[in-house]
Formats: structure tokens, C-alpha cells, sequence
């Protein structure tokens, strides 16, 4: 299990609050989650600038030291990406921290893959050689991830969602078969920065959408960034996707087995996967 949190904006915004300074941050759901779980096993993001994700990752706890938070308080983004991982697949190690990476992509998971030996085998008869032989860690999160990418490249014209979709219910499929009856869990943020999409299954996801500007009460500043004339042409939306709500602000629940999207005009939009029972949907995960 880890923590997931995703950003995206019509303005470069401010991050650090919910990383660091709101009510249930992302450092503090890293030190104790609301199961009274810590993800202290690495962290890592994404924050894109001019369509390219620079990325920061560590495999100790986002808690230890500075650099987590230093690095959070100079990060504006319209697109981010951060995790805080609590290893199940994997040992801790720069090359199993989230968010992986390639070009312009960047994803994240919470969630674990029964019959994850098996069902790598699937994955990596289904890759294509590229992804196959990029793979640097052992995680079941970067074997999905380029999975995905290779359902991607042989259909880019397809929605991002849509290929979200497809590769789930294959993972879901070959999962069931691996083992039976042992539900499956992926809650996933995946982005190029552009287009954003994800999915929750049987851990729990919540979002928030601002249609203004944000005068926050903990930093007591604007959060967003006006760089140029252009940003005064463009009202200001924002969308925050998070494992847990991380304000008092009037979060809603993800539905269990959904797929979510977050359009050019930066609203949510949440469709069903349509899982057959097989894939243990749950209401109660966390």
C-alpha cells in the first residue's frame, strides 16, 4: 500500500501545502495513514515544466531530512505527480520508487497484484521490446506502467482513458486466473503532462475541484502563478486526486472500479470500468 496524490491546473500552481503544511498532507499521511499504516519505503515526483516532468525520488521517508521538503516548497506545476511508498512488491530502491518516467510519461500505483509472478510473465509477452527491456526495477507498478505504454504506442490516436481501460481489464483478467479469489488493487495516476487519467480500485481515492483563485489559509498566499498575459485569459480551475482527503475543503470519494480523467478544460470526469465480480470490488478498501 502507499499514498498517491496528483495535481492538474489551467495555472503553474503552488504544491507544497498539500505536501507539507495542510491538515492531512501527503507527509503526514506518509508518517501515519488513516488505517495507522506509515509509507516510509521511498518517495518521488513529477512536476512537469514546459511538457517535460522533472522528477525528484528517494528511497527513504519523505519525513527524514529536508529534502522532501525543500524541494516541495519550490515546486510550481499545472501537472504533478507525487507517491510515498510502503513496499509489498519490490525492496526499497531508487529503482522502485514511484513515479516512473519515460519521456513525457509519468505514473503512480497504490495497490498490489496477486499472482504478480504469473501475471508478469502475461505482461511481458504483451510488451513491447522497448518497455520490455527499460523495465529497471521489480515492482508490479512498472510492469503496468509499460504495459500501458505499449498498449499506447500501438494506439495513439485511442484516449488515454480508453487504453487505461483496456490494459486494466487485462491485468484484472490475468490476475483472477493467477489467484483466485485474491482481489486486486490499482489505484493509478498516469500523465504526459497533458492529458491525465487514473483509476481506483479497492484502495481509497478521493478528489477535489477549485473553480477560482485559492487564497490559502495556511500559507496565507495566492497558490497560483500568473507567468504571463495568457493566464489572465484563462479562468482558473484546478483538480487535486489524493489516497486520502489532505484538506477540510469539500473532498469527494472516487467510486470503487471507476476510471477518471481530468479534460483540457480541467474538470473531473469519472466513468465506470465495468469489472465482472471476479475483480472483488470493494466499497470498505483502503
Amino acid at each position: 500500500m502507499c499514498r498517491l496524490f496528483g495535481f492538474r491546473a489551467s495555472w503553474p500552481t503552488r504544491i507544497e501545502c498539500g505536501l507539507i503544511k495542510a491538515q492531512n498532507s501527503l507527509i503526514n499521511q506518509g508518517m501515519m495513514d488513516r488505517e495507522g499504516l506509515s509509507h516510509g519505503h521511498g518517495w518521488g515526483f513529477a512536476a512537469y515544466h514546459e511538457h517535460v516532468p522533472l522528477v525528484e525520488k528517494q528511497a527513504w521517508a519523505a519525513w527524514e531530512g529536508e529534502h522532501f521538503q525543500k524541494s516541495a516548497a519550490h515546486t510550481y506545476a499545472r501537472t504533478f505527480v507525487a507517491h510515498v511508498r510502503r513496499a509489498t512488491v519490490g525492496p526499497p530502491s531508487i529503482e522502485n520508487t514511484h513515479p516512473f518516467v519515460h519521456g513525457v510519461w509519468s505514473f503512480a500505483h497504490n495497490g498490489t497484484v496477486p499472482g504478480f509472478e504469473t501475471v508478469r510473465t502475461r505482461l511481458l509477452d504483451a510488451m513491447d521490446p522497448l518497455h520490455r527491456n527499460e523495465i529497471a526495477g521489480e515492482t508490479d507498478s512498472e510492469h503496468i506502467f509499460r504495459y500501458l505504454l505499449s498498449l499506447w504506442q500501438a494506439h495513439p490516436e485511442r484516449a488515454l482513458s480508453d487504453t487505461l481501460r483496456i490494459g486494466l481489464r487485462d491485468i484484472i483478467r490475468w490476475s483472477a486466473e493467477a489467484a483466485p479469489g485474491k482481489p486486486i488493487s490499482l489505484n493509478i495516476i498516469w500523465t504526459n503532462g497533458e492529458e491525465f487519467t487514473g483509476s481506483r480500485l479497492n484502495r481509497t481515492l478521493s478528489y477535489l475541484e477549485r473553480d477560482s483563485q485559492f487564497f490559502c489559509p495556511l500559507c496565507r498566499k495566492p497558490h497560483m502563478k500568473r507567468e504571463s498575459e495568457q493566464n489572465h485569459k484563462v479562468a482558473y480551475r484546478s483538480v487535486d486526486i489524493a489516497s486520502e482527503s489532505i484538506t477540510a475543503e469539500n473532498w469527494h470519494e472516487v467510486p470503487n472500479g471507476s476510471i477518471f480523467s481530468i479534460d483540457e478544460d480541467t474538470r473531473i470526469w469519472i466513468e465506470p470500468l465495468d469489472l465482472p465480480a471476479s475483480a472483488g470490488v470493494s466499497a470498505l478498501a483502503s
